[in-house]
């Protein structure tokens, strides 16, 4: 039986959420599968994916076949790094506590370089906050400055009028 790593979509018209399974490559994309290995969002950015990188190598260890979307999806969380890892340490070429440190030092770096763009996307949800804040702020001013200089010639006339009715009060 010939066994594919693949997505299944779930999620609603326009916000998809996919659960990445190991699945016979005969069966239907939303259909039966044989094990569900993780999930992966889209819709957030940095994209969500959650994934069980251990059971996700056995599969691969066993012959299974991710697909394109999947393949990139198991790089990206470094189940093909570890099971590329695996195969020196079968070969002799490495022994596992070493293969388990490259790893590990692997994951550390990444999760530093998507946690550097979560800040950056931070950082620029911020300023984009601060330059619309600046920018009513200045609206608000011009506003204010319109409502006084309307405000004073109203006033002037007022006082102009009553000197007029006092002049004649005066006659």
């Amino acid at each position: 039986m010939p066994v594919k790593i693949r997505l299944q979509r779930h999620g609603k018209k326009g916000k998809p959420f996919y659960w990445v399974v190991a699945a016979d490559s005969r069966a239907k994309r939303d259909g039966k599968f044989l094990e569900k290995l993780g999930t992966y969002n889209p819709n957030t950015n940095p994209a969500t994916i959650t994934l069980n990188i251990d059971n996700s190598v056995k599969w691969l260890s066993n012959g299974a076949q991710p697909s394109d979307t999947a393949k990139r999806i198991l790089s990206y969380k470094g189940v093909l790094l570890k099971h590329h890892l695996q195969g020196g340490v079968r070969k002799g070429a490495l022994t596992e506590e070493q293969a388990e440190e490259k790893f590990n030092a692997w994951v550390a770096d990444k999760e530093k370089s998507v946690a550097g763009k979560v800040e950056g996307l931070d950082k620029a949800k911020a300023d984009e906050a601060a330059k619309i804040f600046e920018a009513e702020k200045a609206i608000n001013e011009k506003r204010s400055a319109d409502a006084a200089a309307a405000a004073a010639p109203v006033a002037e006339e007022a006082p102009a009028v009553s000197e007029e009715a006092a002049a004649s009060e005066e006659e």
